[in-house]
């Protein structure tokens, strides 16, 4: 893949039509379907600035986790909404936290003293979801299904695409929830998504390569948190 220069000297924000925009050398910076970028918040756009302003010689795609997910949001996610809302509903029918290990004691019972609370908490929501150590597929409660449903179709288009993506990574619909309800932290969510290999790497030792790609990936998951304070 061809890498484009860096082509531009300054990055500022200003608002625009409907809000807030990022410029490069004074010209509004677009989607790749070109597309106007536009946010609803200066904080928000000053985060895509911000990347735009951090790249060198070469601009690098991978490094602004922000501009990526805001062109998702403006392209694709209008033309898609029912499809994610629904994918929402799907992964909580199968949610990471609902299906526990029958063994080994020590990663069951951890499981336990750090999940059991974030599903209470999903529970005072509306969304009480039953747990399994078994393989077997549980059938959940159709009414919590549709509250989360519901939840991620009253969310603008950029909290939806940001809600999907972080359920997409922590395989949870409800640690996605917990952290857009800001329950728990981007941080937090990642690291009891992970819960399991955790508790190999303690086994059996870290896989440099494996780290690498996890603290990426919690590296981008803080990144686009940020959007929720902005």
């Amino acid at each position: 893949m061809k890498i484009a220069k860096r082509f531009y000297e300054t990055v500022s924000t200003g608002p625009v039509k409907n809000g807030y925009g990022v410029l490069l050398d004074g010209r509004a910076l677009k989607t790749p379907g070109k597309l106007n970028l536009i946010v609803k918040s200066p904080n928000a756009a000053k985060l895509i600035a911000t990347e735009w302003d951090a790249q060198t010689d070469q601009i690098r795609p991978e490094t602004m986790p922000v501009t990526r997910l805001v062109n998702v949001s403006i392209e694709l996610t209008p033309l898609n909404r029912d499809k994610l809302a629904l994918e929402v509903r799907q992964y909580a029918m199968t949610d990471l936290l609902c299906y526990r290990a029958s063994e080994p004691a020590k990663l069951k019972e951890r499981q336990a003293e750090l999940w059991d609370p974030i599903l209470d908490w999903a529970a005072k929501q509306g969304i009480d979801l039953k747990t399994t150590d078994t393989i077997i597929a549980i059938h959940q409660d159709e009414k919590s299904l549709s509250v989360i449903e519901d939840y991620a179709r009253s969310q603008n288009d950029l909290f939806l695409t940001l809600f999907v993506h972080l359920i997409a990574v922590f395989g949870s619909s409800i640690l996605g929830l917990a952290v857009m309800k800001k329950r728990l932290s981007g941080t937090e969510a990642f690291a009891l998504s992970r819960l399991d290999n955790l508790y190999q790497i303690e086994q059996w030792g870290q896989d440099e390569e494996a780290a690498e790609i996890a603290k990426t990936l919690e590296a981008e998951i803080i990144s686009l948190c940020q959007l929720l304070e902005a």
